[in-house]
């Protein structure tokens, strides 16, 4: 069963404490944890190792950039925010200027991508002059609050606002009020963008395999011949994950499936298609074709996903199929696309032109190069990185386009999934 039930990290279904004896505290948590319970589900185990908010990966190190144990696109360059920045104020635009808009970034890490954004924002002050415009952070790591705040408004936080359903809020250092939540929910309605950049690969997922007596989840468990080490084993019946998450019309014989996503977008799409706006998703992921993704990273290596919990980052390729299925028709979905088109779409290399002209020094200008070849070469993020979209149907189809198709004007096209003709 462990070996039908393997993890892609190539550990066989085994997995070794950290030397003899060093057991990490996750793990002790873990072991005591099976032993009154029996096996867990890969989402229970991923939800302990990543936010238990004593051990957790999250809780302890969120190791984001060149010191950590990942990097993401918007460590690498400063264009890759700007771009989304960008796409937010051409889709505010394409929907005739609203009085106000919220930027929502899920998961913001160390704040990045805000601070790209809300400099593209100040730059384009003119054009947002009668636009109120916030930024809301929902994120539950207190390490990274404290991080974004640094970033962001350079520490000036209150951390008990008057306004509860925020934990804490600030100024950013070009005078946009800033507002941090622990829960999507908390974060007030209104015409927004949600930004979710390397996001959903995080939530927890469940595992299944198909089997000749029907599907099977898989669980993780004690090996019983090592005492103080984890495997992969599958459950003896079907389990009420078996019974829920999967669709009679799978195919596949290895199956994640991630229901608190499929919460997440459907709270999206309700929010879309009351108040408008868009949700724009970067992540490695596929279209509903690949099994097995579920791995590790620590120090920007592989890591066994059952070996030392709590010291890796724990991650799972998003299925964006199930997203699609889970807006439910609220809202029109497009993408996934890969992120070269995406950010080619978006004129990267416009961007990457003007930057060259404008700095003297080798240095910078080799340090751009590499950047961009990073974001986009096929082999490095260009391929393995996907935008997904949710916007309003209005937004691609006039609503009374069906009664007189020659009366309206084309809709403009959605920047980064069209190409935009850059006059």
């Amino acid at each position: 069963a462990a070996a039908a039930a393997r993890p892609s990290s190539g550990a066989g279904g085994r997995a070794e404490a950290e030397g003899p004896s060093r057991a990490t505290a996750m793990l002790r948590h873990l072991l005591l944890k099976l032993r009154a319970t029996g096996p867990v589900t890969v989402a229970e185990y991923m939800r302990e190792a990543l936010t238990n908010p004593g051990q957790g990966y999250y809780a302890r190190r969120g190791g984001i950039g060149e010191s950590g144990d990942f990097v993401t696109s918007p460590e690498i360059s400063q264009v890759f925010g700007e771009l989304i920045g960008i796409w937010c104020i051409s889709e505010w635009i394409a929907a005739g200027k609203p009085k106000a808009f919220q930027l929502v970034e899920l998961g913001p890490g160390r704040g990045t991508l805000t601070d790209d954004i809300l400099r593209v924002f100040n730059q384009l002050a003119s054009l947002l002059s009668k636009c109120d415009v916030s930024i809301h952070l929902v994120e539950v790591s207190p390490k990274l609050s404290e991080t974004q705040a640094l970033m962001l408004t350079g520490g000036k936080v209150q951390s008990d606002p008057e306004d509860k359903s925020a934990y804490m809020k600030g100024i950013s250092k070009t005078g946009i009020p800033i507002f941090w939540y622990r829960d999507i929910q908390d974060v007030p309605p209104g015409y927004s963008f949600y930004l979710a950049h390397e996001f959903f690969d995080a939530l927890p997922i469940h595992k299944f395999q198909r089997t000749e007596k029907g599907w099977r989840e898989v669980l993780v468990d004690i090996d019983p011949e090592v005492p103080d080490q984890l495997r992969f084993v599958l459950s003896p019946s079907s389990t009420p994950a078996t019974e829920n998450f999967i669709q009679p019309e799978e195919t596949r014989d290895h199956l994640e499936v991630c229901p608190e996503a499929g919460v997440i977008v459907q709270r999206l799409a309700c929010r879309i298609e009351k108040d408008g706006g868009a949700a724009l998703v970067a992540d490695y992921g596929h279209d509903g074709t690949k099994t097995d993704t579920f791995r590790g990273f620590r120090n920007h290596k592989l890591h066994d996903v059952l070996r030392a919990p709590g010291t890796a980052d724990l991650t799972a390729d998003v299925d964006f199929s199930y997203l699609r299925k889970m807006a439910q028709g609220r809202t029109a979905t497009l993408g996934p696309i890969k992120q070269r088109e995406f950010l080619k779409n978006m004129g990267i290399d416009l961007r990457l032109q003007v930057l060259l002209q404008n700095s003297s020094d080798t240095a910078t200008r080799e340090q751009l190069h590499h950047s961009y070849d990073m974001l986009m070469n096929p082999k490095k993020m260009g391929d393995c990185f996907n935008f997904f979209a949710l916007l309003p149907h209005h937004r691609l189809v006039h609503p009374d386009k069906k009664d007189k198709p020659e009366s309206k004007s084309p809709l403009p096209p959605v920047a980064g999934f069209d190409e935009l003709l850059l006059k």
